[in-house]
């Protein structure tokens, strides 16, 4: 283990993935999963390392998880990260909207592996030009990162009324409920009756 650990301190400490996307409605500049990977494959083949990645789709709630994983044809590490689905997102259709966040979730994952930091990425914070709204406790947020350290949304007290309230005022979907707590099928359903 101890070899594959040198050499991911090696790609760690090497690779450089700029912000080589754009985008133009948000105003700023970001990097996807393809951009990770062309810039991490050189890197990979010096140190003698394979990186695969896989997508595990999970049904209740709906997100895909996907994991990467470093060998050196012995020892292997892996990093996981979540991203929700919303499969009735405008403008996009079923295979998009799993694609998105499978894309979403693997450049997380990369992200855990090769220590690359996006707290100062724009897609990490970008509020898409909507104004974070704050009201009894409840924050609007755009990200879709699931952890699977969150705490269920209970069916009754103070953060399912706030969740309820914004929902009602329409600051916020069910979609950005999932995005900060576990949510079961009963807590949905009262929350969108």
């Amino acid at each position: 283990m101890k070899n594959l650990q040198s050499k991911l301190v090696a790609v760690q400490t090497s690779l450089k993935a700029p912000k080589n996307q754009r985008n133009n409605f948000g105003n700023y500049n970001y990097r996807s999963c393809e951009d990770i990977l062309e810039s991490v494959k050189p890197l990979l083949k010096k140190e003698g390392l394979v990186l695969t990645i896989s997508d595990f789709i999970n049904n209740n709630p709906l997100y895909v998880v996907a994991t990467a994983t470093i060998s050196d044809g012995t020892d292997s590490m892996s990093v996981t990260a979540q991203a929700g689905i919303d499969p009735n997102k405008k403008g996009m259709d079923i295979a998009q909207c799993f694609g998105a966040s499978s894309s979403y979730a693997r450049k997380y994952a990369l992200n855990g592996l090769f220590l690359i930091d996006d707290t100062k990425d724009a897609d990490a914070t970008n509020m898409h030009n909507k104004a974070t709204k704050k009201s009894s406790n409840w924050t609007q947020t755009t990200t879709q990162t699931l952890d699977v350290e969150k705490e269920w949304l209970p069916k009754t007290g103070k953060l399912f009324e706030n969740a309820k309230k914004a929902m009602l005022e329409k600051r916020i979907t069910i979609s950005n409920v999932r995005d900060k707590y576990k949510v079961s099928k009963e807590v949905e359903k009262l929350l969108t009756s």
